[in-house]
């Protein structure tokens, strides 16, 4: 039986560059009310092998980000600007066509809902066989063989009846499965995971994860999950982004990024994680606000209607990336998380009666009180 095909990386010399080098990338949408400023100028390296989680609420440009990379935001409306070497190639500018080299061996992605990704028309059979028949000319034989053994790979439980069903005659898990399974057909480099637990119940969401890792360390694959959870992409990622209104606010490798997060968007977004630990009847912690309007976005810092610890100078100057203690970690905040000057801001803007930060500080409180209370129960 024909195996399924492996990545080239697990036989050729892996090149020590960077795989992927996005530099001031902007797409913007032409719409009646005005420019959609999606993706603002956003510049981060990935290297081989290694997975970066991208997070942040609906919105925040995540999904349009990772569409942007693979050039598949190519409508009339839709204006990409700056640069995105994938090993070595400069991709913005690349006509669909010219990209269809690229899609499915190079890089591919897994979209959120498989129901809309999968033709309903077509067996899942058919739709996995099509990428090895026209991407690495294989015949029909061996490429059923293969789709059978990528199919196994993923999972499926009797995979050479699966082979002959359609997608709505499976369960959503097993959908997804074989989405992942269509993306990895024919060896890519690089994978994008487009929230792909969105539709999914909690145990198969994590049944899927495991699946995307597993895959990712077994083809030495470089992976971008997206996600609105930050829950989800720790333990799994090297790397996390937080994205806010189009920009990259806050990156750092995992494990820093948790112990020593920098901006308050990435500390609202932690405080909003339902947490085991917490006693019976915590309130679920949710940011104050809303996502600003990217066609007329506040002045200076984006989330700053939102912050706790917004000042004057938010209001008014955009701020910069700068880098953190760990090598790695950058933010963009005028009154980082932890510092004495952030501090000093909450305390303001408390006795000013804000109503962000009452609403944190209430919410420190209550779970504060909870923790007494359930102590003192048991």
């Amino acid at each position: 039986m024909a195996a399924a095909p492996q990545s080239p990386r697990l036989t050729e010399q892996v090149s020590e560059d960077p795989l992927l080098v996005v530099e001031d990338l902007r797409t913007h949408f032409k719409v009646e009310a005005g420019m959609v400023k999606a993706v603002d100028g956003v510049s981060f390296t990935l290297d081989r092998g290694k997975t970066l989680g991208i997070v942040g609420e609906s919105g925040s440009g995540k999904t349009v980000l990772a569409r942007s990379i693979m050039r598949l935001n190519v409508s009339p409306n839709a204006i990409t600007t700056g640069s995105v070497r994938y090993n070595g190639e400069e991709l913005v500018g690349k006509s669909a066509k010219q990209m269809q080299k690229l899609w499915g061996v190079e890089m591919a992605m897994v979209f959120q809902d498989p129901m809309t990704s999968l033709n309903p028309l077509v067996k899942v059979g058919r739709q996995l066989t099509e990428h090895l028949r026209y991407h690495l000319g294989v015949s029909k034989k061996e490429a059923r063989l293969n789709a059978i053994e990528l199919l196994k790979s993923v999972r499926i439980p009797e995979p050479e009846n699966r082979f002959g069903v359609y997608p709505h005659e499976m369960s959503g898990g097993m959908r997804q499965r074989v989405c992942i399974a269509s993306a990895l057909a024919c060896g890519p480099k690089m994978l994008f995971a487009d929230e792909p637990t969105t539709a999914l119940d909690v145990t198969v969401q994590h049944q899927i994860l495991n699946l995307l890792q597993k895959q990712q360390e077994d083809r030495f694959m470089t992976m971008i999950l997206v996600t609105h959870d930050l829950g989800v992409v720790a333990g799994r990622t090297d790397d996390i982004a937080v994205m806010y209104a189009g920009r990259m606010v806050e990156k750092a490798p995992t494990k820093h990024l948790f112990a020593d997060m920098r901006h308050p968007y990435t500390e609202a977004l932690f405080r909003s994680i339902p947490k085991t630990s917490n006693p019976k009847h915590t309130r679920l912690s949710a940011i104050a606000g809303r996502p600003p309007d990217l066609i007329n976005p506040p002045p200076g810092c984006k989330f700053s209607p939102r912050c706790p610890y917004v000042q004057d100078r938010c209001r008014s100057e955009e701020p910069q990336p700068q880098p953190a203690a760990a090598p790695g970690h950058s933010f963009s905040c005028h009154f980082p998380v932890g510092t004495p000057e952030s501090r000093a801001a909450f305390d303001a803007n408390f006795e000013a009666g804000l109503p962000q930060t009452l609403a944190a500080a209430g919410e420190i409180v209550a779970t504060e009180e909870l923790v007494e209370t359930s102590g003192a129960v048991n």
